[in-house]
């Protein structure tokens, strides 16, 4: 009697972790390779084969910080990185039940190398530290847009997809590539996805194609000009446009002189200097006179209808790249450079 109800119940058990699995496997085949909507594998590396793609963002221009090494300070975070403005892409990745972490990883590694990305570091091994510093620095989850479904298990447990990136059998690669006249900076994270019993890796791409973030779309009105120059002495004319390498003013640049003229003709005895600034691309003499050129248009502009002020009053003067306010060693830093101030003498 005991031996035919303990076979009953083993029978129970198994019958009840079958259908389990079924219900599971069932649950998975139903999400499964139903990416992201309005998702797509970035066009510079594409996804491991039969992998799903089940996090993503994209961002015309955003800000970030990459790890330049792997070295971790006292303070639990990395003593060397770099930030980076620009086109942001971020994507995870399902790999197929059943492939572990090193083998994903190494095949993203291999594409990666073969398309020219130099490696800044690497960490295959013993990588948890790596993924508090890189967590706690760049919060990765953060905006991510989610696919439908769980991270499953065999079983008929899951896990969120947002849960999927863990410290367990991590690896990380930092790396970047010239492409044209551009760097494009790569970080990549591939571990267990949420935990071991799931079966599953999951991997984390960060790409990043660094330009200047779009300015001049507001131009600074008079209050902000007159508070400017009250508390700084100066103030960079945002609303400016002018062609590359030329020093005519674009029509779109009429709100910002708007603007400065309601201020000259409030403050009718304030004299100004209008200062033109380059990067420090190209020639410096050149660099000079162009800046000095565009620094004249503006002052004759203002000097002509329909504002009238008065010539005796605007100073223009050049200044190249000899004030810069941000470092010319990337483009952002150099769109920053390139500006016309306005100071009060």
């Amino acid at each position: 009697m005991k031996l035919r109800l303990a076979i009953s119940l083993f029978a129970s058990l198994i019958l009840t972790l079958s259908t389990s699995h079924a219900l599971a496997q069932s649950d998975e085949a139903k999400y499964w390779g139903k990416d992201v909507p309005k998702s797509a594998d970035h066009p510079f590396i594409k996804r491991f084969v039969g992998s799903w793609l089940t996090g993503y963002s994209a961002a015309e221009w955003d800000i970030t910080k990459f790890p330049t090494t792997n070295v971790i300070g006292k303070d639990k975070k990395f003593q060397d990185v770099v930030t980076l403005e620009g086109k942001q892409t971020r994507i995870i990745y399902l790999a197929p039940r059943g492939k572990m972490p090193v083998e994903v990883f190494r095949n993203y590694q291999q594409a990666l190398q073969s398309a020219g990305v130099k490696i800044r570091f690497v960490c295959e091994s013993q990588c948890s530290n790596l993924y508090w510093a890189w967590k706690e620095m760049n919060e990765p989850n953060k905006g991510m847009q989610w696919a439908e479904g769980s991270i499953y298990t065999p079983t008929s447990s899951r896990y969120s997809h947002s849960s999927g990136l863990t410290p367990d059998k991590g690896m990380m690669l930092v790396g970047s590539v010239k492409r044209g006249e551009q760097e494009t900076h790569v970080l990549l994270y591939t571990s267990v996805a949420a935990y071991d019993v799931t079966g599953l890796t999951q991997t984390y791409i960060h790409l990043v194609e660094p330009k200047p973030m779009p300015t001049g779309q507001v131009a600074v009105d008079a209050t902000a000009l007159q508070n400017g120059l009250q508390e700084e002495g100066k103030v960079t004319l945002s609303g400016l446009f002018f062609d590359t390498g030329k020093a005519t003013i674009k029509d779109e640049s009429k709100v910002q002189l708007e603007e400065m003229a309601k201020l000259m003709q409030a403050q009718t005895q304030q004299k100004y200097f209008i200062v033109g600034h380059t990067d420090n691309v190209g020639n410096f003499d050149s660099n000079m006179t162009l800046s000095l050129q565009r620094a004249q248009a503006v002052v004759q502009a203002l000097s002509a209808a329909p504002y009238k002020i008065a010539a005796s009053r605007l100073i223009a003067k050049g200044n190249a790249n000899l004030a810069p306010v941000a470092s010319n060693t990337e483009e952002a830093g150099r769109a920053r450079n390139r500006r016309v101030e306005m100071v009060a003498q």
